[in-house]
């Protein structure tokens, strides 16, 4: 199984956003990172909401792959549904986020992922996922 931040593991709308692994914290959580471009901008200076809900998707899905890889698991991700809710305004800067697995199951997993720009404890928007793990073909 690839490493889970490895670029080919990145969807292509994520590695189109210039979303990237920005480094693993000591338990082995991935905390993606995007940079402010025109590629993210939506009105002038600012995230658009479908690039920062973008990059909470990727970092819920890079932290459950590390997860299942950790337990030794293989799975196919699909998504139930996710939810984001949009706190502040993103503003020209990086934009950072990391996810939290709640409940890990055998055949689905709930997850909730927070981004933020200076302050970790000053999310700008958070999210939570429910995504269907399904065993691979083949």
């Amino acid at each position: 199984m690839a490493e889970p931040t490895d670029m080919d593991a990145l969807t292509p709308y994520a590695r189109s956003l210039g979303i990237r692994l920005e480094r693993r914290e000591d338990d082995g959580t991935p905390v993606m990172r995007v940079e402010f471009d025109e590629t993210v901008e939506g009105r002038p200076g600012h995230y658009h909401g479908g690039a920062t809900g973008g990059l909470l998707e990727t970092a819920g899905y890079a932290l459950l792959r590390t997860e299942l890889e950790r337990r030794d698991r293989s799975a196919v991700l699909k998504p139930i549904n996710i939810t984001v809710q949009y706190l502040a305004a993103g503003k020209s800067q990086a934009t950072y986020a990391k996810a939290r697995i709640t409940k890990l199951g055998r055949r689905s997993a709930n997850l909730t992922v927070e981004a933020w720009q200076d302050d970790p404890q000053r999310p700008i928007a958070t999210a939570v996922m429910n995504v269907l793990m399904a065993e691979p073909q083949g």
